[in-house]
């Protein structure tokens, strides 16, 4: 199969907004299963550019995910919503990762190229929802790798298709335990909790990027 390559737009919420472009590029669907990730949150969300009247956008990540200890690998279940009485128009989702957190593939999503990652991120893939309409919501199976020994954090940007206005940013929230458990087969981690980083002797490690959000609102 041929690849195909289109120029877009990337932009994403550093304080101010920053534009980065990159070339996308197709992935095959994502294999991993989720756990049981108990309800969606909206949990380190914020709405940042306004939205056309009747539309309001917003995305949630489940409560905890199960990283197995011996792959590093995890699934996560992102969502993006229409809360509003109107229909969206074209919006896309961002999925990206930081630090202990990388996001291998997003079900129906492109990559996003190294070069062209938000600043401090290790990966991000970008989603074409579409016109969502009013009190509609789409999902997306997220693979990713957690490395333990660090801190982790996912970030859920909703922008306008051409990226000129980001509408909603869920994060950079972290995923992480305050409670390791490095000899079990898998590790519980809740969102909104700092990791507690060890390594597979049970050692704790020195905690990676503190006092760095890399994308605030």
């Amino acid at each position: 199969m041929s690849s195909r390559r289109t120029a877009r737009r990337l932009t994403v919420v550093t304080g101010s907004l920053v534009t980065a472009s990159f070339s996308a590029v197709m992935i095959l669907p994502c294999t991993a299963v989720a756990d049981d990730q108990g309800p969606g949150s909206s949990k380190g969300g914020k709405a940042v550019d306004q939205a056309a009247d009747g539309v309001k956008l917003t995305t949630t990540l489940p409560e905890k995910i199960s990283v197995d200890n011996s792959s590093q690998k995890t699934a996560i279940t992102a969502t993006v919503k229409n809360e509003g009485t109107k229909e969206s128009g074209d919006i896309r989702l961002l999925v990206v990762g930081f630090d202990g957190l990388k996001v291998t593939g997003v079900q129906g999503c492109d990559a996003v190229a190294a070069k062209d990652l938000p600043a401090g991120s290790n990966s991000a893939f970008s989603c074409s929802v579409g016109a969502l309409g009013a009190g509609r919501s789409k999902s997306y199976a997220v693979d990713a790798t957690f490395d333990l020994g660090k801190t982790g954090k996912i970030c859920l940007p909703v922008q306008s298709a051409d990226g000129k206005k980001t509408f909603w940013q869920q994060g950079p929230v972290p995923f992480g335990t305050t409670n390791p458990s490095p000899n079990a087969p898998a590790t519980p981690l809740l969102l909104g909790t700092d990791n507690k980083p060890v390594g597979p002797s049970g050692d704790q490690l020195p905690k990676t990027g503190a006092g760095r959000d890399v994308l605030p609102l």
